[in-house]
């Protein structure tokens, strides 16, 4: 029978040299495919473990034998399912004739005939037990049945009546292996209880890895919660835009969205123009990757700059040529809230070193949202405002000392303001920190990557817990950690 189970006919006559080996594949009378596996005389020189068993050999098969002769005369007196003798008053069975043709050569002319359990269900390791030169099924030798029992009995092959195992693993005459015309023995596949190998796999976020590779293993460092910036990550490539319009933008998710939209909705503006009004939708980031957005808003009024940000489902922008802020509720699709900063200077007036009218740039963290700008009355330093995301009323105000013009962008972080030293230079650093906790700012250097040499956004995603940022046409990720609050 093919399948799970190889049944292998090995004919061996002891003794001699064996000059040649024969495997040849038959139909029965019953229409089941035979595999004959027949050695002139083994050498067992060649299977070391075995040349020393010969004897035993013999003797196994000599038991076998006399088990086969009383099962069959057992089977002829009780009318089993096995081989039978003519029926009173009748012809023999054409399948009872070809069984006991085979029984009585198996009998005559062999030393024995045994039925190899499946070399498959044998892991490597017992093969070359069973017969070292042999190495898996069909190499021509006869490995040694004692060997087999042994396997069998480590792997689990199941015992049957009166000690003989039985099911997948039996031990049976060839008489038990051809189906009679009545209530014939079925081979039933029998799942084993042992695994040969076994292994495990542990999943490390990519980010990890890289921290560990730049910094070490973390130690008091910790990803949940709020606390100080501590690393940044290398820059990870979502996508690229494809035309000069797209040399600078924004891209965004919301870290606190309301339905329908989700925080895999991924959202880009691409700035470069004096009529910027579309904001592109898409369902996920994989997909501003391809370039295909699921919808196309028009803004009423154009935007400026770099500075916009996705929040509780709102747009918040800057207004062209404007010191206000506004929301474009992105269900809606209208403006639902607009208000002037104070002082705040616009259209180049206060922007961050590369230019490009950043005077006005909105941030979220895990505290809110906030607005980032100048004033004549501060000269110049960067001013932080914390906004009502509703009524984008001002709650709260802090004036740094560090110049707005001196530093290439900035995000927040757990209420704490981060400023990069430079938007081009390959190796920049995150240089100056601002706590409004305690008002109060440090120097800082932490490494940062400019990869594409021109940095016009920079954001921080408190959900995603990494920046966003558009670095000349592409928009790029970095992983960040922090310390424990």
């Amino acid at each position: 029978m093919l399948g799970i189970w190889l049944l292998l006919w090995g004919s061996v006559a002891l003794g001699g040299r064996a000059d040649t080996a024969f495997l040849r594949r038959a139909h029965d009378s019953s229409g089941h495919c035979t595999y004959s596996f027949t050695v002139a005389s083994p050498v067992e020189a060649a299977c070391p473990e075995a040349a020393g068993g010969v004897p035993e050999l013999r003797a196994e098969l000599a038991a076998l034998a006399a088990r086969l002769s009383r099962l069959e005369s057992r089977e002829r007196g009780a009318g089993g399912s096995g081989p039978r003798g003519a029926e009173p008053g009748g012809a023999r069975d054409p399948q009872q004739a070809a069984a006991a043709s085979r029984l009585e050569a198996a009998r005559g002319g062999m030393q024995g005939t045994v039925l190899i359990w499946a070399l498959r269900n044998f892991p490597q390791r017992e093969r070359s037990q069973v017969c070292p030169a042999a190495g898996g099924a069909g190499t021509g030798l006869l490995p040694k049945a004692s060997a087999f029992r042994g396997a069998a009995a480590r792997h689990g092959a199941p015992r049957g009546r009166q000690g003989q195992a039985g099911g997948a693993g039996r031990w049976l005459s060839p008489a038990h292996a051809v189906p009679g015309p009545a209530a014939a023995p079925r081979w039933e596949p029998q799942p084993l209880s042992y695994q040969e190998l076994q292994s495990e796999r542990s999943e490390v976020p990519v980010s990890r890895l890289l921290e560990e590779t730049a910094l070490g293993r973390p130690g008091k460092e910790d990803s949940a919660g709020c606390g100080q910036l501590l690393w940044v990550g290398e820059p990870v490539v979502f996508g690229r835009a494809d035309s000069i319009a797209g040399k600078y933008g924004v891209w965004m998710k919301d870290p606190e969205p309301v339905p329908p939209f989700t925080r895999d909705n991924t959202w880009r503006v691409d700035t470069v123009g004096t009529e910027v009004r579309q904001l592109f939708q898409y369902e996920e980031a994989e997909q501003l990757a391809r370039g295909y957005p699921a919808k196309v808003h028009i803004l009423p009024r154009p935007l400026e700059s770099t500075g916009a940000v996705i929040y509780r489902g709102g747009l918040f922008f800057q207004p062209r040529q404007s010191r206000s802020v506004a929301r474009y509720d992105l269900r809606a699709e209208s403006i639902t809230a607009e208000r002037e900063i104070p002082g705040a200077g616009y259209h180049g007036q206060y922007p961050y070193s590369w230019g490009g009218y950043t005077d006005i740039d909105l941030a979220v963290d895990e505290t809110g949202l906030w607005v980032i700008y100048s004033t004549e009355k501060a000269r110049g330093a960067i001013v932080l405002s914390k906004l009502d995301p509703e009524t984008l009323e001002i709650r709260r105000t802090w004036e740094t000392n560090i110049r707005k013009r001196g530093v290439a962008n900035s995000f927040l972080i757990c209420g704490t303001l981060y400023t990069v030293s430079s938007y081009s230079a390959p190796n920049a650093t995150i240089n100056f920190a601002y706590d409004t906790a305690t008002g109060t700012s440090r120097a800082l250097s932490i490494p940062f990557e400019n990869r594409f040499r021109y940095l016009s956004m920079l954001d921080y995603n408190p959900a995603e817990r990494q920046l966003f940022a558009w670095d000349s046409f592409n928009m790029v990720t970095y992983p960040v950690r922090l310390s424990r609050p």
